[in-house]
């Protein structure tokens, strides 16, 4: 059993603010969700700040808490700005406030005489830490505490440059006791999700704002990923892309495992280089993946059988991992813009332009071609213009004949415009000659194109609806079951609402 306990007591709640009425707030909401929490002392802007939040904590003691104290400084990657002995003092203050844990980083312990921290009055249980926000280190094939009994428990965090990294990261968790593995940066999200699985004693979620870069907020890392829940028969599922932070793929598909009593968990995976991901796929115990940007057609010479239609459209969108390891590639983009587009416009005989010639447009141009559209390819890249409008039986528009022409309707299926760059449209007024425009992009609802079209009176059709179309019929390929549809919808929709609400709340 971990020293710090079992179920969702291994989620530290991360607690970190300016102020001590602040400090208060969030540790109340961390012990709604679980009972071990780290108190970021270095947050708190000065000595004041601290000798109030720890006069509260100590007059409202939590006796079924499991409090971290950490006043880490700069030297370790903290907001502290005092020395080694300004860290022990408040150290020791946190243990009189009722405190059971410190973390110690290993350059203040390295600092003290002997190299001992037990002859000093600082929490009992000491977590010792090692931060590398640079890279993983090289690692031993196992770790223990160290000798003479300085530390009850380790912690690694290292960025994880590569997907590589991190699972060496949690193969050291799995090989060692009483060791916390925290993957950091982007790329090492998924881990730092898993890593609970994989053995380590303890996964960091902050309340409030994010401590460390990579980390995942606490009701996230408890509700939508149930972190604590997970085992190594967890069916692992996710995403790959690059950027992935913008995914609401993560939301969507967690949604309908939660709702269906699944064993399985959905991750986003950062991927810069396909090889890197597909070959910790059996280390991460990966069943099936989405395939977003700037991967859909790459993908397709990893796998051993493709869909008669997918290979037709030269780009996938979702893999099934077969029993044996080997990739079956689909495509589902296809059924999300018929489904989206055929609610709003007559395909059958409709001139419709298709902005970009990527992987997306590929399926989009394909459906509607079928679907008896005619369809206009244009695209920065002249050569993939011409090559995807000769594959549709299309024509190749270029850019300046947008002025002039006619289309039904005009769809963006670029990434111009994806959050966090909103305030981009990947054409101009003058280029928008249709009665309908409908951008690929879901995230935000209203991008910059749609609202541009909006003020011209032109009929305007969020990615959305071919997000979720598109979506829903990935996660029963995987699944074999029906998707909970309706709650799935809810769930993304209610998040981009919310986003949109505080989105117009803020200052422009």
């Amino acid at each position: 059993m971990s020293l710090f306990g079992t179920g969702v007591r291994r989620i530290c709640a991360v607690v970190a603010a300016s102020t001590a009425a602040e400090m208060a707030k969030q540790v109340g909401f961390a012990l709604r969700e679980t009972k071990t929490v780290e108190l970021r002392l270095d947050w708190l802007r000065n000595d004041a700040e601290r000798t109030r939040f720890l006069g509260w904590l100590q007059k409202h003691r939590h006796t079924s808490a499991c409090f971290v104290a950490t006043c880490r400084r700069r030297e370790g990657g903290g907001k502290f700005e005092g020395g080694v002995d300004r860290e022990l003092y408040w150290l020791i203050r946190a243990r009189e406030a009722g405190c059971e844990w410190c973390d110690l980083e290993v350059e203040t312990l390295r600092k003290l005489p002997d190299q001992s921290i037990r002859e000093y009055a600082v929490p009992r249980r000491v977590l010792l830490s090692v931060h590398d926000f640079e890279r993983t280190p090289v690692l031993a094939k196992s770790l223990s505490t160290p000798a003479g009994g300085e530390a009850d428990a380790v912690k690694i965090a290292a960025e994880a440059r590569t997907i590589a990294d991190s699972v060496r990261l949690l193969k050291l968790a799995r090989r060692s006791r009483n060791f916390v593995a925290v993957p950091m940066g982007e790329v090492g999200l998924p881990a730092r999700i898993l890593a609970l699985r994989e053995g380590s004693a303890l996964a960091y979620a902050p309340v409030a704002e994010a401590t460390a870069p990579g980390q995942v907020s606490l009701r996230e890392m408890k509700h939508l990923y149930r972190a604590h829940a997970l085992t190594r028969k967890t069916r692992v599922y996710g995403v790959i892309g690059d950027p992935i932070g913008h995914s609401l793929s993560p939301l969507l598909h967690n949604t309908g495992f939660i709702a269906r009593h699944l064993d399985a968990v959905y991750l986003p995976f950062l991927v810069h280089r396909l090889a890197d991901f597909l070959a910790a796929v059996p280390a991460f115990g990966v069943r099936g993946f989405s395939v977003t940007l700037p991967h859909k057609q790459t993908i397709l010479r990893y796998l051993k059988g493709c869909e008669p239609l997918a290979a037709d459209i030269g780009a996938v969108n979702t893999v099934v991992v077969r029993r044996d390891g080997s990739l079956y590639g689909c495509n589902t983009d296809y059924v999300g813009v018929l489904r989206a587009l055929g609610k709003k416009l007559r395909i059958k005989g409709s001139r419709v332009l298709i902005f970009g010639a990527g992987g997306s447009a590929r399926a989009v141009a394909f459906a509607l071609a079928r679907g008896g559209a005619v369809v206009g390819i244009c695209a920065r890249r002249e050569k993939a213009a011409k090559e995807l409008a000769r594959a549709v039986g299309g024509e190749a528009v270029p850019r300046r004949a947008l002025r002039t022409e006619f289309f039904d309707a005009i769809l963006n299926s670029t990434p111009i415009g994806m959050h966090p760059r909103d305030g981009f449209s990947p054409l101009a007024s003058n280029e928008l000659h249709c009665r309908l425009v409908m951008d690929l992009i879901y995230r935000p609802e209203r991008t910059q194109l749609l609202k541009i079209a909006a003020k011209r009176g032109i009929a305007a059709v969020s990615g959305v609806e071919m997000f979720l179309a598109q979506g829903i019929a990935q996660w029963e390929i995987w699944t074999e079951k029906r998707a909970p549809e309706a709650l799935m919808r809810r769930a993304v929709r209610t998040a981009l609402r919310a986003e949109g609400k505080l989105h117009r709340r803020l200052p422009v």
